[in-house]
């Protein structure tokens, strides 16, 4: 129980870090130096990760996943957005 307390814990602050670099470009209207391929990778892979834990019913991975795919999928958009204004 306390195992998956802290997995639980661990994967929401690491899915939070997608949201420095989304706050980061949205202040400076810039996706400058943003890979349009790994942010790809990384909102396929959470948006995965968080389905497949809907389908087995894993709240740790669900919670966990919840802020990553929001996150990811927040840096992507902000950045196809920012490249295009260019």
């Amino acid at each position: 129980m306390i195992l998956e307390f802290l997995t639980t814990i661990m994967g929401i602050l690491m899915s939070l870090a997608y949201f420095p670099q989304a706050y980061k470009m949205f202040r400076n209207k810039s996706a400058k130096n943003i890979s349009i391929i790994s942010y790809c990778i990384f909102a396929l892979g959470t948006t995965l990760w968080f389905v497949y834990g809907i389908t087995i019913s894993s709240w740790v991975i669900i919670l966990s996943f919840v802020p990553g795919v929001i996150g990811s999928w927040l840096v992507l958009i902000l950045t196809l957005i920012y490249r295009k204004e260019r």
